[in-house]
């Protein structure tokens, strides 16, 4: 992979880890966990989906496995969750998380979606498992927290915008698009998407 992808993609992936693990603390908080339950809730939000897809695909050794760096960092994060929260709210605003999300949502999509073609999956297999990689922490730190996931309850696109991009980098991928361009182009494709339908407030049809 080129040099310069591998560090915009390893950037893009730590910060859209730490939202996915933010998102989790906060609501390990507002179900009043110990640190112990906070770090269950925040590890399965950043790696949740991530995980089913290398359990889908019989991939080893997990992702957070490979990378216990950010498990480390996860969960002295845990340890300090009130403190961590309290400056968050004051340093970060909502948007800023917002587009943190957006940027994981793309990057993990998009990186599930080329995991599973290069495990010869089908081109709509690979889609949806690049869509799982994307959607399924959030699912999982739901769960965890006894709700409905947000993704069957809140019908303003998200896992619709994932599986969109997945289909434009599979006819990118298809018309030989410099695999550097194409994983750029379909992550902010899903950048966008997701923010400007949650601006503009465009839900599903119930």
């Amino acid at each position: 992979m080129h040099p310069r992808l591998t560090l915009a993609i390893s950037v893009m992936e730590a910060l859209a880890l730490f939202a996915y693990a933010i998102s989790g603390l906060i609501e390990a908080r507002k179900r009043r966990l110990d640190a112990v339950g906070a770090f269950m809730v925040a590890l399965a939000t950043a790696f949740g989906g991530g995980t089913v897809r290398d359990v889908l695909l019989s991939r080893r050794p997990f992702y957070w496995v490979q990378h216990q760096e950010y498990v480390v960092v996860i969960f002295v994060m845990a340890i300090f969750a009130p403190m961590l929260l309290r400056m968050t709210t004051r340093l970060v605003d909502e948007r800023m998380l917002l587009v943190a999300d957006a940027i994981g949502l793309g990057l993990f999509s998009i990186s599930g979606t080329s995991i599973a073609l290069d495990a010869q999956m089908p081109a709509f297999t690979a889609v949806m498992m690049g869509v799982v990689t994307g959607v399924f922490g959030g699912v999982m730190r739901d769960v965890l927290c006894n709700e409905v996931p947000l993704i069957l309850r809140d019908s303003r696109p998200y896992a619709v915008c994932a599986f969109a991009g997945c289909w434009m980098y599979l006819a990118l991928e298809r018309f030989d698009v410099d695999t550097i361009y194409n994983v750029l182009l379909s992550t902010a494709f899903i950048l966008v998407a997701r923010l400007v339908t949650f601006k503009l407030d465009i839900r599903l049809p119930h």
